[in-house]
């Protein structure tokens, strides 16, 4: 059962150290294993490293971390990854997103815990009811970003679904959003892809369709190509809404969702209370409700970033430079 957890949650369940668990005079040694490079990843993954470094200095004990690994969103190399760590014989695994957690879990194979970050669907990712398996998710409000989508625009005809049919976090969320949009008569354009120039493809598709909106959620494929898509989107005057703030920093208009750092510090401190002898329990459901709006995009479509005040914090960035 998952559990609701608040951005304050800072207890750790701390236990007598069990006769498997590392004694705190040795250290501890934890492998940090992103699926691939991008701005959502790289943020969680310097929390996580962030907070060990703050309880090391607050308990008095050493936490290896090493280099954060990059799995290059390929399973050949997350498995080539999974079998160093586990040579090296790491007290946890943290993999960051669902392709890099599934792989690290088969590798672990129940001799090393694995605490996930940023799972969107741990339920479809495979990754529940494992006695050696937990972390963090950062599953996707869809229904909230939808009435966004419609506060903007009540008189939407069609919304194009952006998204890799190669990622689990993808699925729940779409689902979702093509239920909503059945329910108001708006027609659905899918446009998928699992390559960067695929997604080139789907977004060329998506406005060659004229599309009023365009809906991603928390899909790293796409994300990762997000700084190449979101000019042509805000040139053909297409709002882009997404499932976090990544792609929003590189040029979407806008998302609902969690806090990235907040979520890497507790993904930190679960990981530490495992490692210090600590219950694997169910995993974690980080709260999202932040508002994420880019004021470039916001300019460009003539639109305010008050018009989302009753939907929660905003917080508004501008474009990252490529």
């Amino acid at each position: 059962m998952k559990k609701i957890i608040s951005l304050f949650f800072v207890a750790m369940l701390l236990v007598t150290l069990l006769g498997c668990s590392k004694k705190a005079d040795d250290g501890y040694k934890v492998a940090v294993v992103k699926q691939l490079d991008h701005e959502s990843l790289d943020e969680i993954a310097k929390a996580i490293c962030d907070e060990f470094d703050v309880i090391s200095q607050r308990d008095g004990v050493s936490i290896d971390y090493g280099s954060v690994y990059s799995g290059q969103n390929d399973q050949s190399v997350l498995q080539q990854i999974g079998s160093g760590v586990r040579s090296d014989g790491v007290d946890v695994i943290v993999p960051i997103a669902t392709l890099a957690a599934q792989t690290m879990t088969l590798v672990s194979d129940g001799d090393i815990p694995v605490v996930f970050a940023a799972i969107s669907d741990p339920e479809t990712a495979g990754l529940t009811d494992i006695d050696y398996v937990t972390g963090t998710s950062d599953a996707l409000n869809t229904k909230q970003i939808m009435e966004m989508m419609f506060k903007v625009n009540p008189d939407i005809k069609k919304v194009g679904l952006l998204y890799s049919m190669s990622e689990a976090n993808s699925k729940k969320s779409i689902d979702g959003a093509k239920a909503y949009l059945k329910d108001k008569g708006v027609e659905i354009i899918e446009a998928t892809g699992n390559t960067d120039d695929e997604i080139k493809q789907a977004a060329t598709s998506l406005i060659a369709s004229k599309v009023d909106a365009v809906f991603t959620p928390t899909d790293n494929v796409v994300m990762a190509s997000e700084l190449t898509i979101a000019q042509d989107f805000m040139d053909a005057k297409i709002p882009h809404y997404t499932g976090a703030d990544s792609f929003v920093k590189s040029g979407a208009f806008v998302t609902c969702g969690v806090n990235y750092t907040e979520l890497g510090k507790l993904t930190a401190d679960l990981a530490y209370s495992i490692m210090t002898g600590g219950e694997v329990t169910d995993y974690e459901v980080v709260p999202g409700g932040v508002i994420t709006v880019n004021t470039d995009v916001c300019e460009s479509l003539g639109i305010s970033p008050d018009i989302f005040l009753d939907f929660g914090e905003i917080v508004e960035v501008t474009t990252i430079k490529d």
